[in-house]
């Protein structure tokens, strides 16, 4: 797959992803959806991105052998991509979070989609 059909692959993802988050928040007064418009966009782009990192962790796991010279001895390491992937997690889970406490309390019932973010 060449370079610019990934982009357009990511790019297709991010923007259904933001659909999907629009339609979840669409109970939010227009002025807090204006201010939330930001923070669903991040949120988006950080999914697409934690779905492509849990992909790659998937494929090559959380460790890895790794050496600094051939004179060395192996060690096993956390791979980059694993404490990437923890760090977006963060990231992420905290933008939902935000978005969860804009809604307004009558909004807020334990068997809609976000329920699962609701602590």
């Amino acid at each position: 797959m060449a370079k610019s059909d990934i982009v357009v692959t990511i790019k297709v993802r991010e923007a259904d992803e933001v659909a999907r988050l629009r339609q979840l928040y669409q109970a939010l007064p227009p002025k807090q959806l204006a201010l939330a418009e930001g923070l669903i966009i991040q949120a988006a782009r950080l999914r697409v991105r934690l779905d492509k990192l849990w992909a790659e962790l998937e494929e090559k796991g959380e460790t890895e052998w790794f050496t600094q010279s051939e004179k060395t001895e192996p060690y096993e390491r956390e791979r980059p991509a694993s404490r990437t992937f923890t760090a977006t997690d963060k990231s992420y889970q905290s933008i939902i979070k935000q978005l969860n406490d804009m809604l307004p309390d009558d909004e807020v019932d334990e068997d809609d989609d976000l329920s699962e973010f609701r602590p």
